[in-house]
C-alpha cells in the first residue's frame, strides 16, 4: 500500500468518497476530445485522482478499480512510482515490475524504451486496469499507457499530470464529515462518539478530515482508553504543522520509546517493507520482541499487512519518521542499525544458496552451524523466500550501493543475491536481475578504484550482452573489462576479455580481428602453460580461419587443438577437432584426406562411448562418402547413425558444417 487506505486497520471496509466514485465511472464512458467523431481513442483512458500524501487517494484507486472488475476481466496490475521516501522511481524499473506481474520475459540489459513498449505490447489485447501510483509526472507516465481504448489507466499523483492528454483529475480533499467519524469510530467505538458527537466532529476538523490522520487520532484513542475524544482534539490543536504531521506526532509520543525507535529505525526498510527479523535486525531488539510491536503498529495504522508476517510502512508516514530519526538518533546508530539489517540480509541469502548444495557439502555443512531463524527447511521454503523477497532484495542491494559507506557489505550483499538467484533459477532465467546487480558492483568498484572487481562486473555484463545480441555493447565492455584487467595484474580477466573480444568479432563476421584477438589469448595461455584453455583457442582460432577462408592455417590450428584435447584425455573433444580438420580438408579440395580424417574421429567417438556425437560424425561421413560418389557406404553409415540415434533422445545439430551440442 502507499497513501493511508480510507479503510480501519486490519478491515477492508471503506468509507465515504461516493461522490468521488461515481465522478470517476462516470468519467471512463466520457466522450473525449479526440472521440468527438465517434471513432474510438487510440489508447486507454487515463482517470487521475489527485490529492496530498494521506489523502486516501490510493485507497479510492484500488475501491475504484475491484468496482471495475467486471468490466475488465483481465485484472488489476500495478506499479508505484515514487519510492516510500519521496524518490521518483526510475520508468525502467516500473516497467521491469509491470512485466513480472504480466508474466512476460524481459530481455537482459534491455532499455527503458525497450521495456515500455513491452509493457505497452502486452497491455495491448487485455482489457485490464493499470494502476499507476503517485506519478511524479506526465513524462514517468505517459510511456507505460497502453494503445488499447479497452483498457484502463488509474493514475494517483499529487495533482494534474500536464501532458497526458484528456484528463481530468478527481481532487482530493478531506473526508465529509459522516464518513471521517465513520472511520474513527472504528477504532475507538461507538460510545465514545456517541457520548461525545460535537467533540469527533471538531477532532476530525482538527484533522483537516484526512483519512491517515484520522486513522491516527483513532489509533491513539485506542491505546488511551480514559482519554476523551474531546482532550485528543485539544492536544492536536495545540501542536503546529498540518493535520497529518501533528496526528504523526502524537502517535509517535504517546509510543513507549522503545517501540517509538523501532518504528523510526523501520524508515530505513527498502521499499517500507519488514518482518520481524528485519526490525529486529534494525532496532537491535529480540525477534519476538519485534513481532509484538509489529502487530501493535498495525493496530495503530502505522503499518499495514502482516497477513504473511510482512509489513509495510505506510508511505506518507516515511518523511515525518526519517525527519525523527534524524532528530532523535545518532548518524553512528543508524548506520549500525543499516550495517545489521544488511548483514542478516546476506546471512539469509548465504543459507538460501546453500541450502541447494549436495548434503554433506562444506557449504550445508555451515549451514548447519546457522540460527534456526537463518535456515530454510528445504530448497524449495528458499526458492519461495527468494521468489517472495525479491523486491526487496533488490532495493536492498541498491541502498546498500547508493549509501556509499558500506561498501564492503554492498559487495558481499550483491555476490551473494547473485549466487542465490543463480542456484535456484539458473543464470539464463535469472539474467535480468543479474544485469542490474552487476551494474550495481562496477558502481562500487568504479567508486574505489577496484580494478579486479571492476574487470568482473564489465565480463558479466558483457556476458549478457552478447548473449541478447548486442554484439557490439558487448565488445565495448569487453575492452573496457581488458584495461580493467590489466590495471589489477589480473591474468585470468585479461585473458577472458582478450578471447571475449576475439568472439564478439567473429559474431560480427570480423575474420581478420577475430584471429588477431583469438591469437593474442592463446599467446597467453600457451606462456602460462593452461592446456585446456590452449586447446579451446586453437579450435576458435581454426573456426575463424576457416570461415576467412584460410585453410592451411586452420587445419593447422584444428590439428593443434586435436592435439592438445588427447594429451587432456579429453576424447570428445579430440573427435569434434579431428571432424572439423576433415571439414577444412573438404573445403581445400582433399576429399580422400578428409574422407580418412572424418573416419578416424568417427573411431574416437566410439571410443570416448560418446553415441550423440558418433552418429552425428556418422551423418557428416555419409555426407562426404556421397560427395566421393560412394552411396552404399553413405547409406550404411546413416543407417548406423539413425540406429544409435534411436537410442538417443536428443541429437547433436550441425550448422554451418560444424557439429555442435
Amino acid at each position: 500500500m502507499t497513501d493511508q487506505a480510507v479503510a480501519a486497520a486490519g478491515s477492508r471496509q471503506f468509507f465515504g468518497r461516493q461522490r468521488e466514485l461515481k465522478a470517476l465511472r462516470a468519467d471512463i464512458e466520457r466522450t473525449g476530445l479526440d472521440t468527438l467523431t465517434g471513432r474510438k481513442a487510440p489508447r486507454a483512458r487515463v482517470l487521475l485522482i489527485a490529492g496530498k500524501p494521506g489523502s486516501g487517494r490510493t485507497a479510492l484507486a484500488e475501491e475504484l478499480a475491484a468496482g471495475l472488475a467486471d468490466r475488465y476481466p483481465d485484472g488489476v496490475f500495478r506499479a508505484r512510482l515514487t519510492e516510500p521516501g519521496g524518490d521518483p522511481v526510475p520508468t525502467a524499473r516500473v516497467a521491469q515490475e509491470l512485466l513480472a506481474a504480466l508474466g512476460v520475459a524481459e530481455p537482459p540489459g534491455a532499455g527503458e524504451d525497450e521495456l515500455t513498449e513491452l509493457v505497452r505490447g502486452a497491455l495491448a489485447d487485455r482489457r485490464a486496469v493499470l494502476l499507476l501510483d503517485d506519478a511524479v509526472d506526465a513524462e514517468q507516465a505517459d510511456p507505460l499507457i497502453p494503445d488499447n481504448p479497452d483498457s484502463l489507466v488509474i493514475g494517483v499523483a499529487r495533482g494534474p499530470l500536464t501532458g497526458i492528454p484528456d484528463v481530468r483529475p478527481c481532487t482530493l480533499g478531506g473526508l465529509d464529515p459522516k464518513s471521517a467519524i465513520e472511520l474513527l469510530t472504528a477504532f475507538t467505538g461507538s460510545v465514545r462518539i456517541t457520548v461525545d458527537p460535537q467533540a469527533a466532529e471538531a477532532l476530525v476538523e482538527e484533522c483537516g478530515g484526512l483519512p491517515a490522520a484520522v486513522v491516527l487520532a483513532g489509533g491513539w484513542l485506542s491505546t488511551q482508553p480514559k482519554a476523551s475524544v474531546a482532550d485528543l482534539a485539544k492536544r492536536l490543536r495545540g501542536l503546529s504543522g498540518d493535520p497529518l504531521t501533528r496526528a504523526f506526532l502524537l502517535a509517535h509520543e504517546a509510543l513507549p520509546a522503545t517501540a517509538a525507535r523501532i518504528l523510526r529505525f523501520l524508515s530505513l526498510a527498502p521499499l517500507g517493507r519488514a518482518d520481524a527479523h528485519t526490525a529486529s535486525a534494525l532496532a537491535g531488539c529480540s525477534v519476538s520482541a519485534a513481532a509484538t510491536t509489529l502487530a501493535d503498529f498495525a493496530a495503530l495504522g502505522l503499518v499495514s499487512g502482516g497477513e504473511d508476517g510482512q509489513y509495510e510502512v505506510r508511505a506518507h508516514l516515511v518523511p515525518l519518521l526519517r525527519a525523527q530519526l534524524e532528530e532523535r538518533d545518532r548518524p553512528a546508530e543508524v548506520q549500525l542499525a543499516r550495517a545489521r539489517m544488511l548483514e542478516r540480509t546476506v546471512r539469509l541469502l548465504q543459507s538460501c544458496r546453500a541450502v541447494t548444495e549436495p548434503e554433506g557439502s562444506p557449504s550445508r555443512r555451515k549451514l548447519a552451524g546457522l540460527p534456526r531463524a537463518l535456515r530454510f527447511p528445504s530448497a524449495a521454503a528458499a526458492a519461495a523466500w527468494l521468489d517472495s523477497r525479491q523486491a526487496v532484495l533488490l532495493a536492498s542491494a541498491r541502498l546498500a550501493v547508493a549509501d556509499g559507506e558500506l561498501d564492503t557489505l554492498a559487495r558481499r550483499l550483491v555476490a551473494s543475491l547473485v549466487r542465490a538467484l543463480a542456484a535456484h533459477r539458473g543464470a539464463e532465467a535469472a539474467a535480468p536481475e543479474l544485469y542490474g546487480l552487476h551494474r550495481l558492483v562496477l558502481d562500487v568498484a568504479e567508486r574505489h578504484g577496484l580494478h579486479r572487481e571492476r574487470a568482473a562486473a564489465l565480463l558479466n555484463l558483457a556476458d549478457l550482452d552478447a548473449r541478447t545480441g548486442r554484439t557490439k555493447d558487448a565488445l565495448l565492455r569487453y575492452r573496457l573489462a581488458l584495461e580493467a584487467g590489466r590495471a589489477a595484474n589480473d591474468p585470468y580477466a585479461t585473458g577472458r576479455a582478450m578471447e571475449s573480444v576475439g568472439g564478439s568479432y567473429q559474431e560480427l563476421g570480423d575474420w581478420q580481428r577475430a584471429g588477431d584477438w583469438y591469437g593474442r589469448a592463446l599467446a597467453q595461455r600457451l606462456a602460462r602453460d593452461e592446456r585446456a584453455d590452449q586447446a579451446r583457442l586453437y579450435a576458435r582460432l581454426g573456426a575463424v580461419q576457416t570461415y576467412a577462408g584460410r585453410y592451411g592455417e586452420a587445419l593447422r590450428s584444428w590439428r593443434a587443438a586435436a592435439a592438445g584435447y588427447r594429451r587432456l584425455s579429453d576424447l570428445p573433444g579430440y573427435a569434434r577437432a579431428l571432424s572439423e580438420a576433415a571439414r577444412v580438408q573438404e573445403y581445400a579440395g582433399r576429399p580422400e584426406e578428409s574422407l580418412r580424417t572424418c573416419e578416424e574421429a568417427v573411431e574416437w567417438a566410439r571410443r570416448a562411448q560418446d553415441t550423440r556425437l558418433q552418429a552425428a560424425l556418422q551423418l557428416r561421413l555419409a555426407d562426404t562418402l556421397d560427395r566421393l560418389g560412394d552411396p552404399a557406404a553413405a547409406g550404411l553409415h546413416r543407417s548406423a547413425a539413425e540406429r544409435l540415434l534411436e537410442t538417443e533422445p536428443a541429437t547433436y545439430e550441425i550448422r554451418s558444417g560444424s557439429v555442435e551440442d
